[in-house]
């Protein structure tokens, strides 16, 4: 593992243990134990709001490990840029896909100070993987950063899984909308594309987690969003089966919940475009 700093770019934060952080909020859902008090505290206002915000978690876990298993073994992609990583935990970007072909290279970007800390200790003896000390919104840099460890005039998967909720909405080139749309123009022929995010019908339920969020972790936050704003993301990709969905219908392993037993607060929705230029 090799972890790239830009030269002007200052040090990284200390960690902050008083203020959530996203990352670890989804640790702690996951099971993990490198969260904190203010994690915990946050993640137990967020369940009284959506109580399916572990199952959901756990789901999207599923989902990425279903989809990077599907794009080496069926597409035959090598490499992958995963935006936001997270917390290192089981079943990673890089595991999932080196177990399928040890070939596979997997390039994380985030920006979280505990995240970078532990990449450093967790991946430093893995070869195929580089961490990238980045906001996500920053494609040029990201490119910049990657090009001599991706081969850019290959196919690869960029990843934004459980992310984009993150990023606010702005009127400038550092929209979501505007971030994947970037992204996906850098990427070679054949690439692909994948992206879902927490969506909810409910506006009380979408006003109230943004709300809370959004103060929880002093602005790092974006917003939970309606599925046909995510569907736009998709704009000019070739949408593979089955389409945009609740993620536990994506391709899964067993059979599915019955719609009696699925979340009625919020899901996690999206899927996976392939550039067809």
């Amino acid at each position: 593992m090799q972890l790239r700093h830009e030269p002007q770019d200052p040090p990284p934060p200390l960690i902050d243990m008083h203020t959530p952080s996203v990352a670890r909020m989804y640790d702690w859902l996951l099971g993990g134990v490198e969260n904190y008090a203010s994690d915990r505290e946050a993640c137990a206002k967020l369940l009284e709001i959506a109580p399916s915000t572990q199952l959901l978690a756990r789901n999207n876990r599923a989902f990425l490990t279903r989809v990077v298993r599907t794009l080496v073994e069926d597409y035959g992609i090598r490499q992958f840029l995963d935006h936001g990583s997270g917390l290192p935990t089981q079943d990673n970007v890089h595991e999932v896909a080196q177990r399928a072909h040890p070939a596979c290279r997997v390039a994380y970007v985030d920006n979280d100070p505990m995240v970078l800390a532990h990449a450093q200790t967790t991946l430093h003896d893995n070869a195929g993987t580089l961490v990238i000390s980045e906001d996500m919104r920053e494609t040029e840099r990201i490119r910049r950063a990657t090009d001599r460890f991706l081969d850019w005039g290959q196919p690869m998967a960029a990843l934004f899984v459980s992310v984009l909720h993150c990023i606010p909405d702005t009127e400038d080139d550092r929209s979501p909308a505007a971030v994947v749309r970037r992204t996906a123009e850098l990427l070679p022929p054949g690439s692909f594309m994948v992206i879902c995010q927490l969506v909810s019908d409910d506006a009380e339920v979408r006003e109230q987690v943004t709300r809370l969020m959004d103060v929880s972790t002093h602005g790092n936050w974006g917003r939970v969003r309606e599925p046909h704003e995510v569907a736009r993301y998709f704009d000019g990709l070739e949408i593979l089966e089955p389409r945009l969905v609740d993620v536990v219908d994506w391709r899964p392993d067993s059979a599915p919940p019955p719609p009696e037993r699925r979340p009625k607060d919020w899901v996690e929705w999206g899927g996976v475009g392939r550039l067809s230029r």
